[in-house]
């Protein structure tokens, strides 16, 4: 029976150097190879072929995964690109193993953001068919009215991404705070439609990932526990997890 090949994209994924969005832009970068060669995308590849990434060794055989919850603080950028931002959320925290983000939180947000080496979950949680709720906390820079909750909550078309935002749910916490959880995850959506009903987001803080819950002080991460990721697993167990290929910045 023959061996059943992967994707060199999944490999990198499942060997948790990277989710499979950030493979392919390792690839077409060109600095990823197979025995020594420069792949395609979609390039497969067996047990027995050797896959480097700026020429370090990439295995696919490893110990239990590992799922952090981070509170991001304003200024960290949440990419896995160590030799371009400096101010990169992988040196932040520097854990002793590498993860990489699932999703993003954008420069002048903070809040939650979870971090994993498990390239399956990262697909299904951001997966925005799978509608899976995030919860924010925001304040702007004018009195909140009752206009601004029902038009926030009931969709704004975004012309500058030519989508609708899907209903939400949006209550207001004092003059210029709301929460607002959504289950879409478009570029920077939260600001954008505050914008459009002409206002200026002055701090936006993530505090919720579907049952995971911010409780570290801001700078600061820990382990997800047992019964945070049995029920997490749970809520995922009939996730697709297709990666779609939209960001998920606030």
């Amino acid at each position: 029976m023959s061996e059943e090949l992967k994707r060199i994209n999944k490999y990198l994924s499942e060997a948790g150097y990277c989710s499979r969005r950030e493979a392919d832009k390792l690839i077409d970068a060109r600095r990823v190879t197979i025995n020594g060669v420069v792949p395609e995308m979609g390039t497969k590849v067996g047990s027995n072929d050797e896959v480097h990434v700026d020429g370090q060794l990439i295995k696919n055989n490893k110990d239990a995964f590992v799922y952090l919850a981070f509170n991001k603080p304003v200024g960290i950028v949440c990419t896995t690109d160590t030799r371009v931002e400096k101010d990169n959320i992988i040196d932040f925290i520097n854990y002793p193993k590498r993860v990489f983000p699932i999703g993003r939180l954008d420069k002048p947000s903070e809040g939650l953001i979870l971090l994993t080496d498990d390239g399956d979950i990262v697909n299904k949680i951001l997966r925005a068919s799978n509608n899976h709720e995030k919860e924010y906390v925001v304040t702007v820079d004018k009195p909140i009215s009752q206009t601004f909750v029902t038009r926030m909550s009931g969709g704004i078309y975004l012309d500058e991404l030519k989508k609708t935002t899907k209903k939400c749910e949006v209550k207001k916490l004092s003059k210029h705070s709301f929460r607002i959880v959504l289950t879409q995850g478009l570029n920077r959506q939260i600001r954008r439609m505050c914008d459009y009903l002409n206002y200026d987001v002055l701090t936006l803080k993530r505090t919720r990932i579907m049952n995971i819950v911010i409780d570290t002080p801001v700078g600061e991460y820990r382990e997800l526990t047992q019964g945070e990721f049995k029920e997490l697993s749970a809520l995922l167990e009939n996730s697709q997890k297709n990666y779609e290929a939209k960001t998920t910045r606030k």
